[in-house]
């Protein structure tokens, strides 16, 4: 698949997410998983700073996950995932969220690329018909 590489050769971040909703939304995965049809993009990216402090004001938060299945599995109210690239690692803010949303009763992964995100998924989608 296409997208913007890293000066390192590695796909970007924002390419993993979009490598990773296009399986999602392929015919075969949504008739297995229905539920994909609910999975969707946390805008929390800031373009310049005029765009920051109007996002901010409206309650953006450094570090919320980029992605959410708000459907509940298993234990869980539902699932959060922070992509990141193959060489990427969480800052202090995705670390935080990811205890507090855990504490709480949901799901959350760091996902090193679209693969790993789409077990994740699958994992948590078939908690709903497999519970632990």
């Amino acid at each position: 698949m296409k997208g913007r590489l890293k000066a390192s050769g590695v796909p970007t971040e924002d390419t993993e997410q979009k490598w990773l909703m296009k399986w999602a939304q392929q015919p075969s995965i949504r008739q297995q998983y229905p539920e994909l049809a609910m999975l969707y993009h946390i805008p929390n990216e800031r373009t310049d700073k005029v765009q920051a402090a109007i996002l901010k004001a409206m309650g953006v938060k450094s570090g919320v996950p980029d992605l959410h299945l708000p459907i509940a599995a298993g234990k869980y109210h539902g699932l959060y995932i922070e992509m990141k690239a193959m060489d990427g690692k969480p800052d202090d803010d995705q670390i935080w969220w990811a205890e507090h949303l855990k504490a709480n009763g949901n799901a959350h992964a760091f996902c090193y690329g679209w693969k790993q995100a789409t077990e994740v998924l699958t994992w948590y989608l078939n908690l709903k018909t497999n519970p632990a």
